[in-house]
């Protein structure tokens, strides 16, 4: 064969070619011996060829006959060992045997007694292996009538004398790609596996390689996913944003979403790496925020914002970058949330805007807590209200779904979630023949108004060119921990918004049926504020 054998392809193509020739030649006389043993090789060649090519993705072995893979993926198999013994009842010797397997890495042991390699066994070796073992399974047929035993002289039973240990090493592949994360959403792949999950409130994305970044086509795909799931996407800053300047140049060339369902944090963690010999290595913020929301939610709800002397982020001793409270108040308006270093409580976070929160797009939903509020009602009216499906859409109905969205919004209410000091001032709840026409009525639709009276976090002010909070020192709204008067607060005072929550804008999905079919108004917030604190839940619409 001539011409250049350099790239894997023509190498390859070369060794099936001389496999079938070898064969050939040795072959009978007659034409069709030779063509089968070079129709053989062939087979053989490319078969081994495939394999070789095929990233090994799990390590493996064999252990006296019986053969083994890593349960899982990754490098972490390389160090496997396993041993057969017979050291069973001697009426069972002949049928069953015992597998130890152990992790060299990290000692573990796991030892299966009296398993058998006949399949009609309750012991089978491969279904044990399935249902019990966290580290091997069986690959190919099992020896009959059972394994040999392993009778090595080592000194120890699983030395490298008296086990086998891996032929076939894995590694942790290659780098993620956009791809990887993505996918695609027909086949739930990426961050569309999600759609197998019920519910989820938060979405988490960090570089898969430490101090590195994620592709901006990824936060791009995230952004609107997370608006049509009604989550939070938490985006990390760029590891190159070590500067105050650079995280202004940063957020001003995008970071591949200004959705109104995302937040970005920054600065990233230093703290000790436990897989680098505790090592101070940076860390994207964004695992430590959710747990902060996480910790919110559950103390205050999700109308509070999580950010505050309160929002203090165990277990991180220091910053990537350290901020004044003037490089804070250069920031927080662009919609970037800082990290800070607060005496006596440590590092909180402090800033509590959407993406949508830079001042110059005056977007209604520029703080965290209004849309995660926004959300949760949202999500909770939507799932309360599957009941109403099939229903006669008629008054009746429409005084059920009043009463019940009224009860929900009233304990919400009583809890501090809105504004106001009566249900008047905090909250609307409207379904009737205005909200409902003839033909909405015709197309089996009834539609509800929902409007409620945010919480705002509290601003600071700027004076002198410095920034003096009214809490404790930056320019970024929060809201405070102990309960205040609303006579002394000029926001949420009753002379302020005297009236009921209006609307600001109506949105609705239909819930399925044949003929009477239900569907929820958009929700909105109001009162009487400046045109900047008003806001609709104008999210999904979807017909259903």
């Amino acid at each position: 064969m001539t011409g250049a054998t350099g790239s894997p392809e023509q190498a390859a193509a070369k060794a099936v070619a001389d496999e079938a020739l070898a064969a050939a030649s040795q072959a009978g006389a007659t034409k069709q011996d030779v063509a089968d043993a070079a129709a053989a090789a062939v087979a053989d060649a490319v078969k081994n060829a495939a394999d070789a090519a095929a990233p090994v993705t799990r390590a493996r072995f064999t252990v006296e006959g019986l053969e083994l893979e890593a349960k899982y993926q990754g490098s972490w198999g390389n160090q496997l060992r396993a041993r057969v013994d017979y050291d069973v009842k001697a009426a069972d010797v002949s049928q069953l045997f015992n597998l130890t397997v152990q992790d060299g890495e990290t000692g573990n042991i796991e030892l299966f007694r009296n398993v058998s390699a006949d399949s009609s066994s309750p012991r089978y070796v491969p279904n044990v292996l399935k249902q019990q073992s966290a580290l091997v399974k069986t690959t190919g047929t099992v020896p009959q009538p059972k394994p040999t035993e392993s009778t090595g002289p080592g000194t120890t039973p699983l030395d490298s004398g008296n086990s086998s240990g891996v032929t076939v090493k894995s590694s942790d592949g290659k780098n993620l790609e956009k791809t990887n994360y993505t996918g695609s959403q027909a086949k739930k792949e990426g961050i569309f596996a999600l759609e197998d999950a019920d519910l989820f409130n938060l979405l988490c994305i960090p570089p898969h390689v430490p101090g590195g970044d994620i592709d901006k086509g990824v936060v791009e795909a995230a952004g609107p996913y997370c608006e049509k799931r009604r989550a939070m996407l938490l985006v990390d800053p760029l590891g190159g944003w070590t500067t105050k300047d650079l995280a202004k140049s940063g957020i001003g060339s995008g970071v591949g979403t200004v959705s109104k369902n995302a937040a970005i944090f920054f600065p990233r963690l230093r703290q000790p790496n436990p897989e680098n010999d505790d090592q101070i290595e940076d860390f994207v913020p964004c695992g430590a925020v959710a747990g902060i929301f996480a910790r919110t939610d559950t103390r205050r709800g999700v109308w509070k914002a999580p950010a505050g002397l309160d929002a203090v982020l165990n277990g991180v001793p220091e910053l990537s970058v350290s901020l004044t409270d003037d490089e804070n108040g250069e920031l927080n308006p662009l919609g970037v949330n800082c990290l800070r270093s607060r005496v006596p409580a440590g590092r909180v976070i402090w800033g509590s805007r959407t993406l949508q929160g830079d001042d110059r797009f005056a977007s209604e939903w520029k703080y965290v807590p209004v849309r995660r509020t926004a959300l949760f009602i949202e999500e909770s009216l939507y799932r309360g209200t599957q009941w109403a499906v099939f229903e006669p859409n008629d008054e009746p109905l429409w005084a059920q779904l009043r009463m019940n969205i009224g009860a929900f919004m009233q304990n919400l209410f009583r809890q501090g979630a809105f504004q106001g000091q009566s249900p008047n001032q905090a909250y609307l709840v409207k379904v009737d023949k205005e909200t409902t026409t003839q033909n909405d009525i015709n197309l089996g639709i009834v539609n509800i108004i929902v409007g409620f009276a945010p919480l705002s976090p509290r601003g600071g002010r700027r004076t002198a060119g410095r920034s003096a909070e009214s809490r404790a020192g930056t320019a970024e709204p929060i809201v405070d921990s102990a309960p205040r008067s609303r006579k002394d607060d000029p926001i949420s005072s009753p002379e302020r918004h005297p009236g009921t929550a209006r609307t600001t804008g109506t949105r609705r999905w239909s819930l399925a049926g044949p003929r009477r079919r239900v569907s929820k108004a958009g929700l909105t917030h109001s009162g009487r504020q400046p045109s900047s604190d008003r806001t609709r839940a104008d999210g999904r619409s979807a017909r259903r």
